[in-house]
């Protein structure tokens, strides 16, 4: 009978203090801690995962390895593992009855939901975000995860749900749950499973599922929320936004959200995928979006060109040749090979490409470039700049960041320009070369309308205002972009800098009043508009990709750039054609990538002149 019994709080005791911290360290020492196993064969090579999964395991491991206000607690990771194999059975197929046995990437997962805790014994993490591949067992995960919330978690009266905009959805978790349930005698023994919910009598907790009729959905007082297959939600903000509220009241509630990739667009799937990828590329950002509430565990193919290549499978199959059957999704993949118009669709379930016309442009790695420049007003002399005319600082004006070596003199350079109304960011770039090198340097402004700063920096969660106080983006008044602030920059540029245009590259539309303004400043050939299609910019964007993978792109380490840069995607035409594609997404802008497509265009455009001049 001791085996049986299930220490509901016992072992959920908060443990406080050195002794937590000490055996955190004597536990990892041993083996023991699936996060570092599962990084330390990622690491190694082999298993085989996408590059979100990666960079959120690498930083799990540092986690682990350096406590701060969270540390990791074996005891309270094993607590959950133990709960889930020895309590939880499968309930249909060839398992039917068995006891569950987590895969090494389920144990890494629940150990980091679960593990990382403060001094007080309370969870770091509130919620978790898994998408993956079908039929990789994330029903039944999170139905254990259900099981273990109600049954041994430690909270008094807990309130769990299953949670879709549809009943049907949401009973697919809670069903699976009852399943388990039946079959184990030791939660049998402590539950009444009922026609619409599971009862635990022994802490006055439950477990139901609920459907998106918001009108009764006010009140609840959640302990812990599944919600499953969220690409087919539709309107499902709302739902969204009334469970968040509901765990308002306790102290460690966990929202799980389960999916694959989907059809519907710009809804709830669009926004916490996005809400991952700013989290993930966070981690390599000292002013990055920041969220340590939120485990955002993704498996997806790095490209769509990967689909073909069943080494990369398990990038978005982390259960494939065990959960998940290889030689099924084998024969998916031949038909698609076959039939082409079979492709979107296992694209879209199996690999977890979301289904559009477009995917990711360039990867972090081939994007991120930490290498800086500056570029010192006109007059200045090296001994200046070293020594400075004001009491030994670098002069604070510089064109760049003005603590690189990397002093530059450059005098002739080539623009960019994409202008917007309101929403947009207005972008413009300054490209140039220097003689002793073959790399291209950039210089960037942004311009955001003042009246919307707040809002931008409120509702979109981009750091709008630090970057505006680093000198990086600049307001116009009201509510909509002055073109003439552009024209401004670049006269700032060439007055202050030195630096004389050679040409202007911009989008024609809408910008013709203000093209004729920077023709009457700069001289009537200097503006080169640049027709935005396939036809103008394929060849321009594929060679951009490669130089900025190529690290010869320098664009001085600026936070936006990098940012727009990991926003833009393409679509692609039967022939193989590219161009950038623009999304009605606030939060996803592009500007800066498209202004430096439209100079890196008139370069290529002119590059022989421009190479004689400097």
């Amino acid at each position: 009978m001791a085996e049986e019994r299930i220490r509901e709080g016992e072992d959920q005791a908060p443990v406080t203090g050195r002794t937590a911290r000490g055996e955190t360290a004597a536990e990892d020492l041993q083996g023991k801690n699936p996060i570092l196993e599962y990084w330390r064969q990622i690491s190694a090579g082999e298993i085989v995962v996408g590059q979100k999964v990666r960079r959120v395991y690498q930083k799990l491991a540092w986690d682990v390895e350096h406590p701060g206000e969270w540390f990791y607690s074996p005891k309270r990771a094993e607590h959950v593992i133990t709960f889930v194999e020895k309590y939880c059975r499968h309930s249909k197929g060839k398992l039917g009855g068995q006891p569950i046995r987590l895969e090494l990437w389920q144990r890494a997962m629940l150990a980091a939901l679960f593990g990382f805790i403060d001094d007080d014994g309370i969870r770091k993490y509130r919620e978790l975000i898994l998408i993956v591949g079908k039929k990789n067992g994330k029903s039944t995960l999170g139905s254990a995860i259900g099981n273990y919330m109600l049954f041994a978690d430690g909270e008094a009266g807990p309130e769990v749900y299953a949670v879709a905009t549809k009943r049907d959805q949401a009973k697919i978790i809670w069903e699976e749950a009852r399943r388990m349930v039946r079959k184990s005698p030791a939660l049998l023994k402590r539950a009444r499973t009922l026609v619409a919910e599971i009862i635990n009598d022994a802490n006055d907790g439950k477990f139901r599922a609920l459907a998106s009729d918001k009108d009764t959905l006010d009140g609840l007082n959640v302990s812990c929320a599944l919600m499953d297959e969220i690409h087919q939600w539709k309107a499902g903000r709302g739902l969204y936004d009334i469970i968040a509220d509901g765990v308002a009241a306790r102290e460690q509630p966990i929202i799980a959200i389960f999916s694959t990739a989907g059809t519907i667009r710009q809804d709830i799937y669009d926004e916490k995928y996005e809400e991952c990828e700013r989290i993930v590329q966070g981690y390599d950002q000292p002013d990055g979006y920041r969220d340590e509430r939120v485990l955002p565990i993704v498996y997806e193919l790095d490209s769509r060109n990967e689909w073909q290549d069943p080494d990369c499978w398990m990038k978005a199959n982390p259960g494939l040749g065990t959960i998940k059957n290889r030689t099924t999704l084998a024969e998916k993949v031949e038909r698609c090979k076959a039939n082409p118009r079979l492709l979107k669709n296992v694209l879209c379930k199996e690999f977890n490409i979301r289904e559009t016309s477009s995917e990711a442009w360039l990867t972090y790695e081939e994007i991120r470039n930490r290498e800086t420049f500056r570029v010192p007003e006109r007059g200045w002399s090296d001994e200046e700049l070293e020594t400075g005319r004001d009491g030994g600082k670098l002069f604070p004006e510089c064109l760049g960041k003005t603590d690189a070596e990397n002093t530059l003199r450059p005098r002739y350079a080539i623009g960019g320009v994409d202008l917007s109304g309101t929403t947009d960011l207005t972008a413009a770039k300054a490209i140039f070369q220097v003689p002793e090198s073959d790399k291209i340097f950039v210089c960037s402004m942004y311009w955001l309308p003042e009246d919307v700063l707040e809002l931008r920096v409120r509702e979109d969660k981009i750091p709008y205002d630090l970057w505006h106080d680093q000198g990086l983006l600049r307001l116009c008044p009201g509510n909509k972009i002055n073109p003439h602030a552009v024209t401004e920059w670049f006269r700032e540029l060439w007055e202050k800098f030195d630096l004389f245009f050679f040409a202007i590259g911009y989008d024609e539309w809408g910008a013709e009043m203000w093209a004729e303004e920077m023709r009457q400043t700069f001289g009537r050939d200097t503006m080169i508009p640049v027709r935005q299609g396939v036809k103008t910019l394929s060849a321009p964007m594929k060679l951009l990709g490669a130089d900025l993978a190529a690290r010869r792109i320098v664009y001085n380490d600026n936070p936006i750039d990098e940012w727009c840069l990991m926003n833009t995607s393409y679509e692609e035409d039967k022939n193989g054609n590219i161009q950038p594609k623009k999304t009605n997404n606030p939060r996803k802008r592009i500007d800066g990538a498209a202004a430096l497509l439209d100079a890196y265009t008139v370069f290529l455009q002119k590059e022989e002149a421009y190479r004689n001049l400097i």
